[in-house]
């Protein structure tokens, strides 16, 4: 490796360096915010809790009997605005007809997301294939808060949290 790439990766290091400094206020705090996703799958509803506070619920589609989805704490990976479906013979670019909708959250556990839907009917319902799927608008307002790395829980019981962030109707 040459010494002019050596030095211009120290570069690249100590300006990655200082990023998080850049997000620190003027007292020298962290101003990061502290964001979880919690998914009721009985109650088909995902709430956005920042700091401790609730601070957005929405209805969902959870997975069918056949194809349940899954239970566990995940972190988002990746996020996609216009996403393409892709499936084994099948591509689905951005657009009215695609199954993802408008936005795709990647969750760690593979092959599953939050996402939009081109058929908004099924939000309250258990009709996805196993992901998180929120109206067009809904997504859209999510994907702009939620960032890779948060956490996003998906709940099969009603826990005490749970009847709390989703009282019964």
């Amino acid at each position: 490796m040459s010494k002019r790439w050596t030095a211009a990766m120290a570069m690249v290091v100590v300006m990655l360096a200082a990023v998080p400094a850049a997000a620190e206020g003027v007292a020298g705090t962290a101003t990061a915010t502290m964001r979880r996703v919690v998914v009721s799958i009985p109650d088909r509803k995902l709430a956005v809790i920042e700091d401790g506070a609730t601070v957005e619920v929405y209805d969902v589609a959870v997975g069918k009997p056949s194809t349940p989805s899954p239970v566990g704490t995940f972190t988002i990976v990746n996020r996609v605005a216009h996403p393409t479906y892709y499936r084994p013979g099948v591509v689905i670019g951005p657009g009215d007809r695609n199954p993802l909708g408008t936005r795709w959250m990647g969750l760690s556990e593979k092959g599953y997301g939050i996402h939009g839907t081109d058929q908004p009917g099924s939000i309250g319902y258990a009709k996805s294939h196993g992901c998180i799927r929120l109206r067009n608008a809904d997504v859209e307002r999510l994907f702009e808060r939620l960032r890779p790395g948060d956490v996003v829980e998906l709940h099969a019981e009603r826990t005490a949290e749970i009847e709390a962030l989703f009282p019964e109707s």
